[in-house]
């Protein structure tokens, strides 16, 4: 992880996210924790990822999703050089899910 995101808040954050056991725990943290509009926003972008992955293209993407363009250029750029984070948590939810 890169060095200006790894601090105590982040730490006591992500600690708390990994606490939830159940999706209604989820929802009842998020909501409590986010906007609206960050909840959206958040939604929005692992939609985009999950689509770029599958190889859908631009259009169909803001079509679905409303996304910008350069929201979805920002969300691919992390996909091809970041840290394999949405991978990870795609593959994880695809075994669970049983595509696997």
């Amino acid at each position: 992880m890169p060095r200006k995101f790894n601090d105590e808040n982040l730490d006591f954050l992500f600690d708390a996210i990994l606490s939830l056991e159940t999706k209604e725990e989820c929802y009842d943290f998020f909501v409590d924790l986010c906007t609206v509009q960050e909840l959206n926003t958040l939604s929005q972008r692992i939609v985009v990822a999950k689509m770029l992955s599958e190889k859908s293209v631009y259009t169909d993407i803001v079509s679905k999703t409303g996304a910008s363009t350069a929201t979805i250029s920002r969300v691919n750029r992390s996909l091809q050089y970041g840290c394999d984070g949405y991978d990870k948590i795609f593959e994880r939810i695809s075994k669970k899910n049983g595509e696997l």
